[in-house]
C-alpha cells in the first residue's frame, strides 16, 4: 500500500524531456513507482492534468538565519521550494569566535539580516548541526563561507594572510567540507573578500579537490570590471582544479549592457578547455544588496566602523563624493553609469527613518535638501550602516539572453527582510520563471524551466538522490498549474504569495495541501560527503 498516489498529472520529470501523462507513488518518503499506477494508496490526491515536478531547488539565497526564525520557510514552500543553498557570496554565521563576534556580525547583517541573539555554535559543522535541530520544512545545504572564514582568522586586516594564517584557514575550511559543506563562496565585492589576492585564493581552494568541493563566487565587478572579474575567477579555479559557479551573471550599469554574451563566451571557452564552469542568474533586471556596497572600496576597506569614520572627515567625505561623481578604471562605479534614482531604499534599521523605505536616494536627497551622495553618507551613519537597497542596474535583454542559456541554472538570491520592502524576487521567483520566461516571452519551454530549477541544480550541488521524478529517489515533488502560476511580489508591494502551486512534498509528507502549509517540518541538512552520487 503506498502512502499518496497523485494521479493524472502531466509529469515534467527533470530531465528536460517532454512531459508525459502518469501518477506518482510515494512510499517512505521515496518515490515507489511512476506511469498508469493500479495501486491502493493511503491518500490519493487528483492532479487534473496540473505539471507534476521536482520540488525546485533554490541554489542561491540568504536564508542562513531567517530558517531559525521561520522553520516553516513559507516563503519558499509555496514557491514550490524543496531545499535552499545557503551560506552564498563568502557570508555566513560561521565560522564564529567569539573575539570577533561585533566583526562578523555587523558583516553579515545587512544580507542575513537579525542577529542579535546569541549564536550557539563556532565551527561550520555545528552551525549545520543547528540547522539541522531547528527541523525546518524544507531541506538545506550550505557552503563554507570566505568572508566569515578570514574574519575569524585575522579580522578585516588589509594585508595578505601569513603562511599560519592560510594553514589556519585551511584547516577551518578543511573541517567544514568534513562536516558535510558542498564547497567554499567567495564575495569579491565585499571586504574582506575584495582585499584578498587571488594566489591567497588559489591557494585556499587547495583543500576542495579532496572533497570533490565547488567553488562559488561573488565576482569582483558586474560592471565596467565584468569581464575581468569573470577572468580572475576562471584563472583562480583553473589554477586550484576546482570546479567553479558563478553566483548572479549580470551585467550592472548602462555603460556595459550587452557584456553579459561576452561573459558567456568566456564560459564557455573554458568549458571548451575542459573547466567545469556553470553560473546562476534569478529573474529580476535589479539586485539587492547593502548601500555601503555602492561606495569606494578603499572605504570599505576600513570595516564597518572605519566607514563611518570616513564620513565624519570632511576630506574624505570630499573624495568619496568626487569618486562618486565620475566613472572609475579600477572599481564599478555604478551610482555614475545608472544614478542616484536607481537605488531604491528596501529597508532601515531605525523607527525614525522606516518612512523613507521605498524611496530613491535620489527623491531623499531632493527632500532634504542635499547632494545625493552627502545624503547617503548621513543616511548610512544615521543608520550605523545598517542600510538594504534594491537598485535597478541590469537590462532586460541581458537577463533574458542568460536565462535562456543552458549553463546557466535559476535561483532567487534572496535576503531576508524582517522590515522594509525586500526585494520581491524573495516571494516571487520560481512562478515567475513559469509566468514571464516559458508562458509570456517563451524563451525557456516548460520541461527546460523545470530542469534549470530541479535536477541541473541538484547535480551542480550534489544534493543527493532528487531533482528528477524517478522510482528511488526522494519524494520532493510540486503540483502546479501551468496556465495560471504567477508571481504577485511586486518592487512596491513585494510581501505577496504567487498563485498557481497547490501541493508541495517535502520528504514524502505533505508540506502544502490544497495551498496551505501543513505544519510538516520533514526538511533535513544535505551534507555532500554523506549523499551517495549514484549518477
Amino acid at each position: 500500500m503506498l502512502d499518496y498516489i497523485i494521479r493524472n498529472g502531466r509529469i515534467v520529470d527533470g530531465t528536460g524531456n517532454p512531459w508525459f501523462t502518469g501518477d506518482v507513488g510515494i512510499k517512505d518518503g521515496i518515490i515507489a513507482a511512476v506511469g498508469k499506477l493500479d495501486q491502493e494508496a493511503a491518500r490519493t490526491v487528483e492532479a487534473h492534468g496540473r505539471v507534476i515536478a521536482p520540488g525546485f531547488i533554490d541554489g542561491h539565497c540568504h536564508s542562513d538565519l531567517m530558517i531559525f526564525d521561520y522553520p516553516q520557510s513559507e516563503i519558499k514552500l509555496r514557491q514550490g521550494v524543496t531545499t535552499e543553498v545557503v551560506g552564498n557570496c563568502g557570508l555566513a554565521p560561521a565560522p564564529y569566535v567569539k573575539h570577533r563576534a561585533e566583526m562578523l556580525k555587523s558583516y553579515v547583517q545587512p544580507v542575513l539580516g537579525k542577529t542579535d541573539w546569541e549564536w550557539p555554535w563556532e565551527t561550520v559543522g555545528q552551525y549545520m548541526d543547528h540547522l539541522a535541530a531547528s527541523r525546518p520544512s524544507e531541506h538545506l545545504a550550505t557552503y563554507v563561507a570566505h568572508g566569515s572564514l578570514r574574519i575569524s582568522v585575522m579580522g578585516f586586516d588589509n594585508r595578505p594572510a601569513s603562511r599560519d594564517e592560510l594553514e589556519q584557514m585551511k584547516q577551518i575550511l578543511d573541517e567544514g567540507m568534513r562536516a558535510g559543506a558542498i564547497g567554499l563562496s567567495i564575495g569579491l565585492l565585499y571586504a574582506p573578500g575584495s582585499y584578498t589576492t587571488r594566489e591567497e585564493l588559489a591557494e585556499l581552494c587547495s583543500v576542495l579537490p579532496k572533497h570533490d568541493g565547488l567553488l562559488a563566487t561573488h565576482i569582483r565587478g558586474e560592471g565596467n570590471n565584468l569581464i575581468k572579474s569573470v577572468k580572475e575567477v576562471i584563472w583562480i579555479a583553473e589554477r586550484a582544479g576546482v570546479p567553479l559557479h558563478i553566483s548572479h551573471l549580470k551585467a550592472a550599469g548602462k555603460a556595459n549592457w550587452g557584456k553579459v554574451l561576452e561573459a558567456v563566451e568566456l564560459i564557455e571557452d573554458a568549458r571548451a578547455r575542459g573547466m567545469d564552469v556553470t553560473c546562476d542568474v534569478y529573474p529580476y533586471n535589479a539586485g539587492s544588496t547593502t548601500l555601503t556596497t555602492v561606495l569606494p572600496p578603499w572605504v570599505l576597506e576600513r570595516g564597518i566602523e572605519g566607514t563611518l569614520e570616513a564620513f565624519r572627515d570632511p576630506a574624505l567625505r570630499k573624495r568619496i563624493k568626487d569618486e562618486l561623481g565620475q566613472e572609475q578604471t579600477d572599481w564599478d562605479n555604478l551610482v555614475c553609469s545608472t544614478g542616484w534614482q536607481s537605488v531604491i531604499i528596501s529597508a532601515m534599521h531605525t523607527e525614525a527613518n522606516r518612512h523613507l523605505e521605498g524611496l530613491s536616494v535620489a527623491e531623499i536627497a531632493e527632500r532634504r535638501s542635499q547632494h545625493p551622495a552627502d545624503c547617503m553618507m548621513d543616511l548610512l551613519l544615521e543608520e550605523d550602516g545598517r542600510i538594504s537597497i534594491v537598485y535597478f542596474h541590469m537590462s532586460e535583454d541581458d537577463v533574458t539572453q542568460v536565462i535562456g542559456y543552458e549553463k546557466a541554472l535559476i535561483a532567487s538570491d534572496s535576503l531576508t527582510c524582517e522590515t522594509g520592502k525586500p526585494h520581491p524576487r524573495l516571494y516571487g521567483t520560481f512562478p515567475r520563471v513559469f509566468a514571464k520566461y516559458v508562458r509570456e516571452k517563451r524563451v525557456l519551454s516548460l520541461e527546460q524551466a523545470v530542469r534549470k530549477l530541479t535536477s541541473f541544480p541538484v547535480q551542480r550541488f550534489k544534493l543527493g538522490k532528487r531533482g528528477l521524478i524517478v522510482p528511488g529517489y526522494i519524494a520532493d515533488l510540486v503540483v502546479f498549474d501551468p496556465e495560471t502560476i504567477r508571481d504577485t511580489a511586486t518592487f512596491e508591494e513585494p510581501r505577496q504569495y504567487p498563485e498557481g502551486i497547490s501541493d508541495v512534498w517535502v520528504g514524502g509528507r505533505a508540506t502544502l495541501s490544497g495551498y496551505n502549509h501543513t505544519s510538516s517540518r520533514e526538511g533535513v541538512l544535505i551534507r555532500a560527503a554523506t549523499c551517495c552520487h549514484h549518477h
